[in-house]
């Protein structure tokens, strides 16, 4: 994920904050480029599908919804839909999700086990 892109979902949540109760949400502790890497990196080494696919939701409504929805030419409401933990989004979806937070995709070989 490229720092500035982050940096731009970093200010995004800091202007969130208005002192009201309300329900607390992921996305709102992604404070910048660092914690949304070791977010989505942790979310992957489970191996668990639909756990990296709600972390990817999480980082996308940090960033915002609609603009990560925009620029990744998909609908903002079909994507919160795809992005849920109970969601089914192509595997073209998260690929364009990801490009559009910034991030890439890397195939690395699993570590030996003895």
């Amino acid at each position: 994920m490229t720092a500035k892109r982050l940096r731009r979902c970093s200010n995004h949540l800091s202007r969130r904050g208005n002192g009201e109760h309300r329900r607390l949400r992921r996305s709102e502790y992604i404070e910048g480029a660092d914690d949304a890497i070791a977010y989505l990196n942790a979310a992957a080494e489970t191996g668990d599908p639909a756990l990296l696919q709600a972390a990817i939701g999480d980082i996308a409504k940090a960033c915002g919804m609609g603009q990560i929805a925009k620029e990744a030419g998909v609908g903002r409401e079909s994507l919160y839909k795809s992005l849920d933990r109970e969601g089914n989004p192509s595997f073209r979806t998260i690929v364009r999700v990801v490009n559009a937070l910034g991030g890439r995709l890397v195939i690395e070989p699993t570590p030996a086990t003895v």
